[in-house]
């Protein structure tokens, strides 16, 4: 299965090379595609006699009237509302095909008002087509599909998404399954998407060798960016070796825990620990040391108010992950100071969370001089850290992810994990997307967690771009795990105890 995620633009020059060096014409695979929304529209609802295809003009159109042919052989009601006529073609002949089998098409634009019963909405207005934000008619539409209360099965792309960057302009349809066609498009998989496209389906219209071809022709330039998928796990964690010790894990260090702050770095640790790392020290405030040794005594646990006191600690772990609970004060920039000038002496690997990335933000780390080695740094922002590290608002950064996380990579040379709905790992050339996760980790010290187990990954050998990906999944697998029992009051704690499934694929 390609995971490859490509551009819209990307999309229409693998459908020109299709048709020219390849003899699959722009009808051939329209008419693959209403077979697959066909199949897919039987597979998840079997039962289903009543169908609305709502058709736009373009060939996401053409798509919805080869699939409303298909049913009506079926003695399936199928009702056509149409945005507008059908353009160019194949998608006109398409909508002559129809008329011709005895359907009709209801102008959407005349009739307007509540849309026809249906026990099925198919959304085929759109696609990859549309590049401006939907309002009027268009807008109308979306919205009387949403009120409808039928499920809706998109054409490719939800209606009203960027099928690039996964952000919605106005309004867009509000679908239970998409199935992608012809090639994986990058806006389904993150940001606002994740409240759009449903479940997502994929058929690559027959097409599985000459996309790969076209994706290798991708990858000698820029490559495309690519799905996380569980399996990899396996070939990023490898069954241990029988005489393995522990100093062969990596010995992580975690630094942070401001006053009122403690438990972010119980939290990493406890899952650095979970990830399999070998050891696991915790520099923090005297106040916190005497309170997590014997709550976590598989922590060694560090009273630490300078940054002098923090030498032998740095000194001793092969990896650091600074800024769970670190605050932003004197204290915490002592020992910013100190980490920065010895790990990066040392040529230790260093992730960034919370609020050290925030210390970065206000100017407290010169990522211009020897402090800063490129390319041994992990970042690991929300929107809102990103948005203060680029000196752009929220909305910008989730107006277009994919920009912002290759900008975060480039800026400071560094891997870069935009974390949210479909986080993203990227180097500043190759990207990686996680689509696993769900809306129950949306609560406090899953960062934390998260910052715990890459630096678990980093100290057991894993480069900085890998460790970053395979602690992204294996924090997402173990999420959806948890979320077994409910979405709704999903903890952190919750999170790691499933982490010793998940990273012993």
């Amino acid at each position: 299965m390609d995971r490859h995620l490509l551009t819209a633009a990307q999309v229409r020059q693998l459908e020109t090379g299709l048709a020219d060096r390849h003899g699959l014409t722009p009808e051939t695979l329209m008419q693959r595609a209403g077979q697959a929304l066909h199949d897919e529209l039987r597979r998840h609802w079997p039962d289903a006699r009543r169908v609305l295809v709502l058709a736009g003009a373009g060939n996401n159109g053409g798509d919805g009237y080869v699939l409303a042919r298909l049913l009506r052989a079926e003695a399936c009601q199928v009702t056509v509302v149409a945005l507008a006529p059908a353009g160019a073609e194949p998608a006109a002949s398409q909508a002559r095909a129809w008329r011709e089998a005895g359907g009709e098409i209801v102008d959407w634009s005349e009739s307007g008002g509540a849309l026809p019963a249906a026990d099925v909405i198919v959304d085929a207005l759109f696609g990859i087509g549309l590049a401006r934000p939907l309002e009027g008619v268009a807008a109308a539409l979306i919205q009387a599909c949403n009120q409808a209360g039928a499920p809706v099965l998109a054409v490719d792309v939800a209606s009203g998404l960027d099928a690039d960057t996964g952000a919605v302009a106005t309004v867009a349809v509000h679908a239970q399954r998409t199935l992608c066609l012809l090639a994986r498009k990058r806006g389904l998989y993150t940001g606002q998407a994740a409240d759009h496209v449903g479940s997502i389906g994929f058929d690559d219209l027959a097409c599985t060798g000459l996309i790969a071809g076209f994706v290798d022709q991708l990858e000698a330039n820029v490559p495309a960016p690519s799905l996380l998928a569980a399996a990899e796990l396996a070939h990023w964690l490898p069954a241990r070796r029988r005489s393995a010790h522990k100093g062969d894990h990596g010995h992580v260090l975690i630094i942070g825990g401001d006053i009122g702050m403690g438990g972010a770095v119980r939290i990493a640790g406890t899952a650095a620990l979970r990830a399999g790392a070998g050891w696991c020290s915790v520099a923090t405030r005297q106040e916190h040391a005497g309170v997590l040794a014997p709550d976590r005594p598989e922590l060694m646990v560090h009273g630490i108010e300078d940054g002098e006191a923090l030498a032998g600690l740095i000194a001793r772990a092969s990896v650091i992950a600074l800024g769970p609970g670190l605050g932003r004060g004197d204290w915490s920039r002592r020992l910013l100071d100190r980490c920065l000038s010895q790990a990066s002496a040392d040529g230790k690997p260093l992730l960034l969370d919370a609020d050290a990335l925030n210390l970065l933000a206000d100017g407290a780390i010169d990522t211009s001089t020897e402090n800063w080695r490129p390319g041994t740094a992990v970042l690991t922002p929300h929107p809102g850290e990103a948005a203060r590290l680029l000196g752009v608002t929220v909305a910008a950064i989730e107006a277009d992810r994919y920009a912002a996380v290759r900008e975060l990579a480039r800026r400071y040379r560094c891997v870069a994990v935009l974390k949210g709905a479909g986080t993203l790992v990227d180097d500043g050339r190759q990207c990686r997307v996680c689509a696993h996760g769900n809306p129950g980790m949306a609560s406090a010290g899953m960062g934390d967690a998260l910052s715990g187990i890459i630096a678990a990954l980093l100290g057991q050998g894993l480069a900085p771009f890998d460790a970053a990906s395979a602690g992204v999944l294996a924090h997402a697998l173990a999420g959806d795990h948890a979320a077994g029992a409910g979405e709704r009051g999903l903890l952190a704690a919750d999170l790691i105890d499933c982490l010793r499934h998940v990273v012993n694929p």
